[in-house]
């Protein structure tokens, strides 16, 4: 009888540009094309990984998305001190096989999505199109997410999450980097905007 075996877990972590969040990155699929963030232990009700997260000193925000988490610490500890210990508890949360959340878990109804509606106009199509193709895989590059909000008046509000939310550079790649890829690719797109939490 042959005996299959588990495949390692693989854990590596990666800096985002805020010095405050770590991408911990898998060789192991967690959450297959969503993302969640949990912002207070309050909100990792049927969220056990997240839950244990918080449980842990410094933590202060956790990400997860397809093969990684992003988790943002509290200015009174540095990464060396939490890291490691981190990074061992990813890989035996995972390598044990629990739950990343449960059945029972509700994700909450976010307004900001890249979903396209039988209501979107033509123009709100478009801009959620590139937001996905050409902002989106950059941002969880670094460790998060954007989503659209709203278009009025030539002005795009994104809801940001993860290492974005909170950055410090956010502001400069909201308005450099996604507002001139947005302009190119939507010209009616004249600023870009995050919605303030």
């Amino acid at each position: 009888m042959e005996t299959k075996q588990k495949t390692p877990v693989m854990i590596y972590t990666e800096a985002t540009p805020n010095p405050n969040t770590l991408k911990f990155v898998t060789n192991k699929a967690l959450l297959l094309n969503d993302a969640i963030e949990f912002q207070t232990i309050e909100d990792t009700t049927e969220a056990p990984l997240a839950k244990a997260l918080f449980e842990m000193e410094g933590v202060s925000n956790v990400f997860v998305s397809n093969n990684f988490v992003s988790i943002s610490k509290t200015d009174d500890f540095l990464w060396a001190e939490i890291m490691i210990p981190i990074k061992e508890f990813l890989k035996k949360f995972i390598e044990d096989g629990n739950d990343i959340i449960t059945a029972n878990y509700v994700k909450p109804t976010k307004t900001a999505t890249n979903a396209i509606y039988e209501n979107d106009s033509d123009l709100e199509i478009r801009i959620k199109g590139a937001l996905d193709k050409y902002v989106k895989p950059a941002v969880e590059m670094d460790g998060g997410n954007i989503s659209f909000v709203k278009f009025e008046n030539g002005i795009l509000t994104v809801q940001l999450q993860g290492s974005c939310s909170g950055c410090p550079s956010s502001t400069v790649t909201l308005k450099q980097g996604i507002e001139n890829l947005m302009k190119r690719f939507v010209p009616e797109v004249q600023s870009v905007i995050a919605e303030s939490e």
